[in-house]
């Protein structure tokens, strides 16, 4: 069975998934429970898991990025020479590895947003409006 889950073996079952922030230093959260406590930064995630991406930076808006996974092209080569010479073990393996996936976006990239604090002109023209008694 040497030749059997060929993309297992080539191209592993974790991938390097890098993440960026602008600006620079955020912190990252996946929903899978992976994180890095500040951006820019890579992270080995399993090729077969989908995921949600939070970048936190004080001051600025949090933004979510969805990271899905997708059939590569070295991972269709990996899963044809498996169909001819390995056969269905090796089809098996890599598809519960996800061997043969790769992430969409990789890399990540968050733009985030500062918080702007409010003008004091709004602020007061709001408490003009205020009904007094």
């Amino acid at each position: 069975m040497p030749l059997a889950a060929c993309a297992t073996i080539t191209r592993g079952s974790d991938e390097p998934v890098q993440f960026v922030s602008e600006p620079a230093g955020a912190t990252v959260q996946t929903n899978i429970g992976l994180g890095c406590p500040a951006t820019p930064c890579v992270i080995q995630v399993p090729r077969k898991d989908q995921f949600v991406a939070t970048f936190d930076l004080p001051g600025h808006r949090s933004e979510q990025v969805m990271v899905a996974t997708r059939m590569s092209g070295g991972g269709t080569a990996g899963l044809a020479g498996n169909a001819i010479f390995g056969g269905i073990i090796g089809v098996v393996v890599d598809a519960n590895t996800g061997a043969s996936m790769d992430h969409v976006p990789n890399p990540v990239v968050a733009r985030l947003q500062p918080i702007r604090p409010v003008s004091p002109l709004i602020e007061r023209r709001t408490r003009r409006r205020a009904p007094t008694s």
